[in-house]
């Protein structure tokens, strides 16, 4: 039997009190979103591409295929669109041509300036071959640096030890974006910078940036003009959802898996066609197809899962689990599913002609970057940040790795592996109503660096419990929360069959959401964990 966390009791406003405690040290001002010029070689990189664009050069930009790689493609091929000049867009294939701007990839490009978003920071190799071949590289990226950099034209990451730009936390379009921005005022073009935040705010909700500060009034803005851009993919976007608002885990859990689904299994040209579509019915078709990508990519992440599952050692601080020829598409989700259901932080790697690649998702505190680089000897290349990494090395390294990683997980502070999902508070039974709904409404968006709060339920008697769904996944439980309260409480717990326990008692944590289905309006409680 686990112990109940010991919480507050909460009602309205001790509760309200709680949520505005997180955002009081940082602005929410869009006027405060720091100067462009404050990222350490914007300046230089933005000259060079008006030196590029009034020269009359050819521009090419490297992506990437996760969401915010695509969404920065589109939203610097879009900015070029604006000012009339053409831009070459490439995004690697996952399958054929590995991670970011690599020789294999500049082989395809001819172009005086090439400038990457969302990836470079470790792309030696690729600066080399630039150099080779009189090509200025400029590099725009977020992940972390190594302690050496390209040899790049230009490289701009706010993570660079020396820039001084002041908010770190950024993703990869947020950079491309300011990037564009300097670019604008270096051609003195007159462009509403500010229709861009739709985009920004679906590469920030699917890069799980932490939504404080500048990232939440972004996000904030960018949802509300989502809900009325007249831009074909946001178009398809509200039309799919048929919700009165979009919030940022309808982005999280809905419009996100879809795009990202196309670099996972195909090509994520499908995904940027399907941003940059002129029309809603190549939006529509654009979608359609990675809808149905995704529908095949749940499949392939539960095999793979399931797979996963029985390599973990469960006595291992850090799980390491690798699979011949698992899809390299899903690694990553597969990661943060083993994450969620063992509580450590996880590595799942692919194993093809002897090279095992793929990707890891930690926990809590935990600096997985600064691990995997601890094992750095041992691998071909690695990058990413404290929450995530991508990585390959040979399928002979494998073991030592999973040993070294553990070693050094050793020196970490035990409370470093905590989640950070923790449980507000209980609270008042007669608080679980429509004005709750509204006063968590205040707070959104929730998600990273903000998340929706989660609440205890304490010992409430099982009235009932349902299965639903077509495969009778999901469990739909009827709880009186106290013997003297008649009323009783609906909670749905998706992807959880819950049996009712011998002593007919159940305590969970669950969150409060909003449902909307045929016009009418309804609160959702869904169980977050059983304890």
């Amino acid at each position: 039997m686990q112990t109940l966390p010991d919480v507050p009791l909460l009602d309205h406003s001790t509760l309200e009190d709680f949520l505005a405690r997180r955002f009081a040290s940082l602005s929410e001002k869009l006027s405060d979103i720091p100067h462009p010029a404050l990222l350490k070689d914007a300046q230089k990189g933005a000259e060079r591409l008006a030196r590029a664009i009034l020269g009359g050069e050819t521009i090419a930009v490297v992506g990437d295929y996760d969401v915010d790689g695509v969404t920065s493609t589109a939203v610097v091929k879009r900015f070029f669109d604006l000012i009339g000049y053409p831009l070459s867009t490439a995004i690697p294939n996952r399958f054929t041509d590995g991670y970011g701007v690599s020789p294999g990839i500049l082989e395809r490009i001819r172009a005086d300036v090439v400038f990457t978003v969302d990836n470079g920071i470790n792309a030696f190799a690729a600066a080399e071959v630039c150099r080779e071949r009189g090509i200025d590289l400029i590099i725009t990226d977020h992940h972390t640096p190594s302690d050496t950099l390209p040899g790049a034209y230009a490289i701009i990451n706010p993570k660079q030890r020396d820039c001084p730009y002041p908010f770190k936390e950024i993703c990869g379009a947020q950079v491309a974006w300011l990037f564009m921005a300097l670019l604008k005022q270096e051609l003195g073009r007159d462009i509403d910078m500010r229709q861009f935040f739709p985009f920004l705010a679906l590469a920030i909700v699917a890069d799980v940036m932490p939504l404080v500060g500048i990232n939440r009034s972004i996000v904030k803005t960018g949802l509300e003009m989502m809900q009325r851009s007249p831009l074909p993919p946001f178009v398809l976007i509200r039309d799919y959802l048929n919700r009165s608002a979009i919030s940022s885990e309808d982005i999280a859990f809905q419009i996100a898996p879809r795009i990202n689904s196309a670099g996972r299994l195909e090509d994520a040209s499908i995904a940027l066609e399907f941003l940059l579509a002129p029309t809603t019915e190549k939006a529509y078709h654009q979608f359609e197809l990675l809808s149905s990508l995704n529908t095949l990519r749940k499949e392939t992440e539960a095999q793979t899962t399931a797979e996963a599952t029985e390599q973990v050692d469960a006595t291992q601080s850090v799980i390491v689990v690798a699979g011949e020829h698992w899809n390299e598409g899903v690694v990553g989700i597969v990661a943060s599913r083993l994450v969620s259901r063992f509580q450590k932080p996880a590595v799942v790697l692919s194993i093809h002609d002897g090279i095992a690649k793929g990707s890891g998702r930690s926990i809590g505190n935990v600096d997985l970057y600064a691990l995997i680089k601890s094992q750095g000897d041992l691998l071909e290349k690695f990058g990413g940040h404290k929450m995530a990494a991508g990585l390959s090395m040979k399928r002979e390294n494998v073991a030592a790795f999973a040993r070294g990683i553990n070693e050094a997980a050793l020196a970490l502070d035990p409370s470093d592996f905590v989640p950070h999902n923790d449980i507000v508070g209980e609270l008042e039974h007669e608080a679980i109503n429509f004005e709750l709904l509204k006063l968590l409404e205040r707070f959104e968006p929730y998600g990273e660096g903000n998340p929706r709060p989660r609440f205890l339920l304490r010992d409430a008697e099982v009235v009932n419990i349902k299965r639903f769904g077509a495969d009778q996944s999901h469990s739909r439980l009827e709880l009186r929360p106290s013997r003297v309260q008649p009323k009783t409480l609906e909670l749905i717990a998706f992807r959880q069959i819950v049996e009712c326990p011998e002593c007919r008692k159940i305590s969970c944590s669950y969150t409060v959401t909003k449902n909307e289905w045929g016009g009418r309006v309804s609160m959702q409680l869904m169980v977050e964990r059983l304890f």
